[in-house]
């Protein structure tokens, strides 16, 4: 092992011999002359040697302050270049960001020219997982998940709620059942997601009871079933994050006015200590000035809507 000085009183010695000036020195690192002192002490106690001397009120190095100041001002120069270097590179760079398929493709991608337009230093790399990823073994700076944000160890930010109902293609609306009352839902293919019990919820909500449609088409992803819902094939349950792109360019369209709030919603999540890392940092600010844009553009869910809510 390395028998160092203290650090402190390396850095009292390299200001003060370079100043030649115990009050210069108190200056430059914000502390008292005495506290220059007293460092300087410790130090050459520590050493077992005298460092400096007055003579006729003027501070001089002795021979052995003389050997040791070149080296250590090399030492300290060394380490605020390699310092300099390692913040740099943090600002930019590689950012891997974890999140999942449906978030990434209808919310998260048409967005990221402008975070790569003002931050055109840091290289965006998306870990597209639907499970989620240890920030401890992954190499991973940031996530954006889905849930209550009650993920253990990790700083989580609430991003955004959203609300849930009905979309579909508008050219369903041209049809021999145009969706004027949701009992026509039973004309037509209902799409599905992992949860198919949102349907029922909704209609419950909407007071037509249990409806037998025309026929199902499931999906394991929810960005399937809006692809599904865009191309015609049937009706779907659209997540108001995940469609206000589609409804705002007129490839879906809401049949229906009921929209029903979920329990859960989207969190940034890091872990603690890495929340000033520019890189994180910059993300960070991005991301939520973008969901105020959204939610300016009224794409988010007002705080007074309806409180039926969807169990997740």
């Amino acid at each position: 092992m390395r028998r160092l000085p203290p650090l402190n009183s390396l850095r009292a010695f390299e200001a003060a011999a370079r100043h030649l000036s115990f009050t210069k020195a108190a200056g430059e690192l914000h502390v008292t002359q005495a506290a220059i002192s007293h460092q300087i002490k410790s130090l050459e106690d520590w050493l077992g040697m005298v460092l400096f001397k007055r003579q006729n009120r003027a501070l001089l190095l002795t021979d052995a302050g003389q050997a040791y100041l070149p080296p250590l001002r090399e030492a300290f120069d060394r380490i605020h270049d390699a310092t300099a270097k390692l913040r740099e590179r943090d600002k930019s760079g590689a950012l891997t960001v974890s999140t999942f398929t449906s978030f990434a493709a209808k919310w998260l991608v048409p967005k990221l020219g402008r975070f790569a337009s003002g931050h055109p230093d840091i290289e965006v790399r998306l870990a597209i997982n639907d499970v989620l990823v240890d920030f401890g073994s992954d190499a991973v700076d940031v996530g954006i998940r889905y849930g209550r944000g009650d993920w253990r160890g990790l700083r989580t930010e609430r991003l955004m709620t959203e609300v849930v109902f009905v979309v579909c293609s508008p050219r369903l609306l041209d049809g021999p059942a145009p969706l004027t009352c949701p009992e026509e839902l039973r004309y037509h293919t209902m799409l599905h997601d992992d949860l198919p019990e949102d349907w029922d919820t909704w209609l419950e909500a909407a007071g037509a009871g249990p409806i037998k449609a025309r026929r199902d088409l499931a999906f394991n992803h929810s960005e399937m079933v809006l692809q599904a819902a865009i191309d015609g094939l049937g009706v779907a349950l659209g997540r108001s994050v995940l469609v206000a792109d589609d409804l705002a360019a007129g490839r879906l369209v809401k049949p229906f006015d009921l929209e029903l709030p979920t329990q859960a919603a989207y969190y940034l999540v890091y872990p603690d200590g890495t929340q000033e890392r520019p890189k994180v940092k910059a993300f960070r600010d991005w991301v939520t000035s973008e969901v105020a844009r959204d939610a300016a553009s009224n794409l988010q869910l007002p705080a007074d809507r309806p409180t039926v809510t969807l169990t997740r």
